[in-house]
């Protein structure tokens, strides 16, 4: 059964899709801090890369949400963020401390 917390997602979802449909950002025509903020749980999200609810939610179906979640995951700021402090997963994505660029 679909329950609040489901169609609570699916709400936001259609609210971000509807968004992204006239903007390219979150912002605007420009990535911004409200990219920085919402990328890592709904880009995650649509990308499959958490809670395996890709195909439940239908992400596919949110177009907009997923050319964004797109776009922003291949920003070299964020491939190096994702592996900041990470210690799982395939080594080459792993950064378990960071102290300089050149842990890079």
């Amino acid at each position: 059964p679909i329950d609040r917390f489901t169609m609570e997602t699916k709400r936001q979802l259609d609210v971000l899709n509807r968004h992204l449909s006239a903007n390219e950002y979150m912002a605007g025509a420009e990535y911004s801090i409200a990219d920085i903020a919402i990328w890592p749980w709904y880009g995650s999200l649509v990308l499959g890369d958490i809670y395996d609810a890709a195909e439940f939610l239908d992400v596919a179906s949110y177009t907009h949400v997923v050319r964004w979640a797109k776009q922003v995951s291949k920003r070299p700021g964020v491939k190096r963020g994702r592996r900041v402090n990470r210690t799982w997963g395939p080594e080459e994505e792993q950064l378990a401390e960071r102290h300089s660029s050149s842990d890079f």
